[in-house]
């Protein structure tokens, strides 16, 4: 306990630190990065909220208006809608669904001192090998209507610090379906937290750049998990990035947003990006700890090993293709009290996906063809209407507007 508050105080001390730094680098690196793919965003996102890896591009001139001592203010917004087909669907879940996935506005800022940023709406969180939630059950039952909003405060071009509903810094995909390659969200996300209450500073120099922040891991309103975020630059088509996380208390909280063992779990996270003409390659790594805990029901500790391989070809300004190939292997016995981390103690998985996009002007449409494999299931945890089935083929068609 004594190791944890020090952890805490150093955390703490920190972050004022970096708000207290002087300038040395452009503005855009005090703009908080959530992954190495933010290095790669398209030009034709012009605001820095919400990151995107592309495809996917908002507006090249967004609405704005002027906020007085603000500034010019922003406002832009995607609406689109979804459907899903899929095999072995789950007792929980169907063959075929069709719904609304973004109904979203993004307000924001991004000059002067004082700036915020502020999203709206309804959205889905689709997730790959697991069964499909309903939007608008998704939006009451995770981050609400307001997922993402904070204020930040940039006293230098390089150093800023931020307090709200926060994207997380951990792992190399974003929480909505616009933001990434594909539609669906893979196996590593879903061992990694999506949006953070809390306080986070950034500090970049030179080809660096620093995130640190103090939050409650997996929505879980204990303000006890701590995450961090390094990133070098290598040069213009390469950058590298680390980041870790983990709690430092324990919380038996457990919803839909808050899993109990991945809020008590420690998480490490490597990614590379290189982008070359037409192509953008991220491959990744990813380690997770969930230790004993009997006071949570957690009587043996748990793993998770994985590695995942995005990539994206650019055929012009309208059409692309991404792919997605990804491994995942957990430890623990679950005869000895060990989590299940995936589909059933000490299982395995992989998944290759692919979606092709078309996008013109703020109109798009793209779709998901994925497949899902898992191994060593526990009977009930997996695929199929008795969950003993041991894959998943699932096309799920996306189309909307970004304005």
């Amino acid at each position: 306990m004594a190791n944890n508050k020090f952890f805490l105080s150093m955390t703490v001390a920190s972050l004022a630190l970096l708000a207290a730094s002087p300038a040395k680098a452009d503005n855009t690196a005090a703009t908080t990065t959530t992954a190495v793919t933010a290095t790669a965003t398209p030009a034709s996102s012009p605001l820095p909220m919400p990151q995107m890896a592309g495809p996917l591009g908002l507006d090249t001139t967004p609405y704005s208006f002027d906020g007085g001592p603000l500034g010019k203010v922003y406002v832009s917004g995607v609406a689109s809608v979804m459907g899903v087909a899929q095999d072995h669907a789950t007792s929980s879940d169907k063959s075929f669904r069709a719904d609304f996935s973004n109904a979203q506005v993004f307000v924001q800022n991004t000059t002067g001192p004082v700036q915020f940023y502020l999203q709206g709406g309804g959205y889905n969180l689709e997730k790959l090998g697991t069964p499909y939630l309903r939007s608008l059950k998704t939006t009451s039952d995770t981050y609400g209507y307001i997922p993402q909003g904070y204020l930040k405060y940039a006293p230098t071009s390089n150093a800023s610090l931020m307090v709200g509903k926060l994207p997380t810094l951990l792992g190399d995909e974003y929480t909505f379906t616009f933001q990434n390659m594909n539609i669906e969200r893979g196996l590593l996300w879903q061992q990694e937290n999506a949006v953070n209450r809390g306080i986070q500073g950034n500090y970049s120099t030179g080809p660096f750049s620093f995130s640190l922040s103090l939050n409650d891991g997996f929505y879980s309103d204990h303000y006890s998990w701590v995450t961090g975020l390094v990133t070098y630059s290598i040069d213009s088509n390469d950058a590298i990035a680390f980041d870790a996380g983990g709690n430092t208390a324990h919380s038996d909280r457990d919803t839909l947003a808050t899993p109990v063992a991945q809020n008590n779990s420690t998480i490490y996270n490597l990614m590379y990006t290189h982008t070359d003409g037409p192509w953008t390659i991220n491959p990744y790594l990813q380690y997770t700890h969930v230790a004993t805990n009997t006071d949570l029901g957690i009587d043996d500790s748990a793993a998770t090993w994985g590695a995942a391989l995005l990539t994206k070809y650019t055929f012009d300004q309208n059409y692309s293709i991404a792919a997605r190939a990804e491994y995942i292997n957990s430890s623990g016995d679950g005869a000895n009290g060990a989590p299940n981390l995936l589909y059933g103690p000490g299982s395995r998985a992989m998944s290759l996906t692919v979606t092709p996009t078309y996008q013109f002007n703020m109109f798009f449409g793209r779709f998901d063809a994925s497949y899902t494999h898992a191994f060593h299931i526990t009977d009930g945890d997996a695929f199929g209407s008795d969950g003993d089935e041991k894959s998943q083929a699932r096309l799920v068609l996306e189309a909307g507007i970004m304005f």
